[in-house]
């Protein structure tokens, strides 16, 4: 159950796509809302801080911020991704959420380090803490805020289809969580072990690292054109069941933003029309990808595509 809380299949987000017009204007709202809640969340926390001197609580505040930022970049590229083609940019602007996302990763290794780097010092140099039900209280605030953040986020993303948007919210969620932290270390600096604060605060900037490697892994996958193999066999399934088509030569896909574009080469039996089973297949994978924005069919005779595989044999 955790594995699914935290690790949702990106998949998972398509199944209720709606139009790329639509998705971009919830998926906007879904934004700046979560932000306006996310920024609220931080100043009240960073004001605890400048009183308390909890670095946990500050680890905490820093990664929140962080969080809040990312949402700035995926933004503009939702904006961008309304943008219709042009002859400067043929195939639109939909990449840009693509390269928000390493905007995004620096931003998190960045606030990584800044904890961890705090931790450290509080750990080398100790300081009293003061006002510590402020501490307690402020890290239950930062659970409040970030858990609001992800069930919102996740459930837009889920309805429109962004990944990135229901990733978003499962980072936010992971952030909650590492709030509460800073309360565990609250509580054990009440119970005399004054080094739970700087502890709890390497703690968070572990968290951080590890989350950072999943999105380093889901941002580099995106720039390189990968895509999940389940998509790969849903589009395989809708080509297969399409009359006309005798086998599958090629097939590519790959994200562009939260859409997804591909082609597919197809083998065609003998005596069918070639532009209706392209059209009934370029159908198909629309109804099982309904996120899917273009999708392009070829097909040509088996007779042709046995001569040509023939041929390039060695």
């Amino acid at each position: 159950m955790l594995h699914e809380v935290f690790v949702p299949h990106s998949h998972d987000a398509a199944d209720a796509i709606d139009d790329a017009m639509e998705a971009n204007a919830a998926g906007i709202r879904a934004l700046k809302t979560s932000l306006v809640i996310l920024l609220a969340t931080t100043v009240l926390q960073a004001i605890v801080v400048a009183f308390s001197g909890s670095v946990a609580l500050l680890a905490d505040t820093v990664h929140n911020l962080s969080d809040a930022l990312t949402a700035v970049p995926l933004w503009i590229a939702f904006v961008l991704g309304r943008r219709a083609a042009s002859r400067r940019y043929t195939y639109g602007l939909g990449r840009a959420e693509d390269r928000a996302g390493l905007f995004i990763v620096f931003v998190v290794a960045l606030s990584a380090v800044v904890a961890a780097w705090q931790a450290i010092d509080r750990m080398l140099h100790p300081q009293p803490l003061d006002h510590l039900g402020w501490v307690i209280a402020a890290g239950v605030i930062g659970f409040a805020g970030n858990e609001a953040v992800a069930v919102y986020r996740i459930r837009v993303g889920r309805r429109i289809g962004s990944a990135a948007l229901v990733a978003d919210g499962v980072h936010a969620r992971t952030d909650g969580f590492t709030s509460l932290a800073v309360v565990v270390g609250g509580i054990g600096v009440l119970l005399g072990f004054p080094l739970a604060d700087p502890i709890v605060g390497l703690v968070i900037a572990a968290a951080i690292f590890v989350l950072l490697i999943g999105t380093v892994r889901s941002v580099g996958r995106r720039l390189l054109d990968g895509v999940e193999p389940e998509l790969v066999d849903r589009a395989e399934h809708a080509l297969e069941h399409v009359d006309g088509i005798e086998r599958i030569d090629r097939l590519r896909l790959r994200w562009v933003g939260h859409r997804l574009q591909g082609d597919a080469l197809v083998a065609g039996r003998r005596g069918t029309d070639a532009d209706a089973v392209a059209l009934a297949a370029e159908a198909s994978v629309r109804t099982h990808l309904r996120n899917v924005d273009d999708f392009t069919v070829t097909v040509r005779s088996a007779r042709d595509a046995n001569a040509e595989r023939v041929g390039s044999t060695p």
